[in-house]
């Protein structure tokens, strides 16, 4: 859902293999097509399935929306189609199958990151005939609505929640640090003493990841960057975009102080080996071995962790709950309003060259019953975007952590995903990259994100 795990690479990156396997997968995707043409009464749903074996919690949630669905719609079929790719790969195949009728499914899994980008392209169609007449529709909280409208004013997507970030620590290297079980820092400065602590007292572990540079993407960007780059003004305007003028902003304060915590953490040794923070898989490191064996003490993540902790997951952490605690990530200074986070999510879209356009909202309609809604936030480890199930004693109780993060949203920020986010974001990971190897300073990292984001935007920058 939010990002999630995000894009690796730009688009304009994927390395050879990536289009080989395209081309299979359109190839593949082609045949599916011409077997079942205009097949009416067939609805195709493309998604993201888990490179990760061991974790099915979408392929098991669609499995049974698709029974339902079947049963309450008789002589109506449901073809799934699983793409399963890292992110990068996902978002540059999804585009590929959009282009054409032939390929093109009926409902689509979009991440916010990239809607935009295919809704300028064409490659979406607009729902607000179908939302209008959806009683349903009323029950979305208006931040989760905004996150799928274009600029044209138009919807593109339905959200199937959202998600939050802050501190997860273990408590048990607390402990043996020194350092408070019921740890809430309120400043940059606090996170950093704690991880210096960790580094003096707790040989072996890692104290401190963020995430940084190009191999690991949008993550990077995002949960990463984007959590210290928000921290930095007071919390009314949004440091990398400027509404009023709609331009994107640069030689900004706050982009180099971010930058500058980001680098006192990799030269200071605080973090990972280098080697390891620039390692595509290190998501999956951190969430499958740092965290679960005790072997890293505070990690700047998202609310979706516990998924990958729950049984059959491959990675079965039963006293997660019990070993980690939860804080709130500080603003850098301990201003208004003293905590921050970054939200996401996904979307579900219909394509404009889709088939079966009436019976792909159908489906929608089926997944976003109330009961069936709740079902995946709780699976997906997910934020509710419903009024009526945040409400739902049984969520807000399904799993430890929920009510933290559910709470975090009324102070969290969305990033300015318009057409030009993905480059913009690509460089944020450039200048991330070169602070944390050491090849560049704070200055030089900062103004080599100044030149990038004028070719990124068409020169649609201003400065504060």
């Amino acid at each position: 859902m939010p990002v999630r795990p995000t894009a690796a690479r730009s688009r304009s990156t994927v390395p050879l293999t990536g289009f080989v396997a395209l081309a299979l997968a359109a190839a593949a995707l082609s045949a599916c097509s011409s077997s079942s043409g205009s097949d009416a009464s067939t609805v195709k749903i493309s998604f993201k399935q888990s490179t990760d074996n061991s974790i099915h919690v979408m392929d098991d949630y669609l499995a049974g929306i698709k029974k339902q669905f079947e049963k309450e719609n008789p002589g109506k079929k449901v073809q799934l189609v699983p793409i399963k790719a890292p992110d990068s790969e996902y978002y540059t195949k999804l585009q590929q199958m959009l282009r054409s009728p032939k390929t093109a499914p009926d409902l689509v899994y979009e991440d916010t990151f990239l809607i935009n980008s295919d809704i300028t392209s064409g490659y979406l169609r607009p729902l607000d005939p179908y939302l209008a007449k959806w009683k349903d529709w009323g029950q979305f909280i208006d931040t989760a609505k905004a996150a799928a409208r274009a600029e044209d004013g138009k919807t593109y997507g339905v959200p199937d929640g959202t998600d939050t970030r802050g501190l997860w620590f273990d408590k048990g290297i607390f402990k043996k640090a020194g350092l408070p079980a019921d740890w809430q820092p309120k400043t940059w400065d606090d996170v950093l003493t704690a991880a210096r602590t960790i580094k003096q007292k707790v040989p072996g572990v890692t104290p401190l990841n963020i995430y940084t540079g190009k191999p690991v993407g949008e993550a990077a960007a995002m949960q990463g960057f984007e959590m210290l780059l928000y921290g930095t003004n007071d919390g009314t305007s949004d440091p990398l975009y400027d509404k009023t003028t709609k331009k994107w902003i640069a030689k900004s304060q706050g982009f180099k102080d971010a930058l500058g915590f980001v680098r006192t953490v990799y030269q200071e040794k605080l973090g990972p080996d280098v080697s390891q923070a620039l390692d595509p898989n290190i998501q999956t490191i951190v969430r499958g071995e740092l965290l679960p064996k005790g072997k890293l003490g505070i990690a700047l993540d998202g609310s979706w962790l516990p998924q990958d902790w729950l049984p059959g997951s491959g990675h079965e952490w039963p006293d997660w709950s019990k070993e980690l605690g939860l804080a709130a990530m500080p603003t850098q200074h301990g201003q208004a309003p003293g905590k921050v986070s970054i939200s996401g999510g996904w979307t579900w879209s219909i394509p404009a060259k889709a088939g079966n356009p009436d019976l792909a909202f159908t489906f929608i309609k089926t997944m976003q019953t109330t009961a069936n809604a709740r079902k995946w936030y709780i699976a997906n480890s997910g934020i509710a975007v419903r009024k009526d199930v945040s409400q739902d004693p049984s969520y807000a109780s399904a799993q430890p952590g929920i009510k933290f993060f559910t709470d975090l949203v009324s102070s969290t920020h969305y990033r300015p995903a318009y057409p030009a986010y993905p480059k913009v974001s690509t460089a944020i990971q450039e200048a991330m990259e070169g602070v944390t190897t050491g090849d560049a300073s704070v200055e030089k990292a900062a103004s080599g994100y100044d030149e990038a984001l004028k070719t990124a935007t068409g020169n649609q920058v201003t400065t504060k």
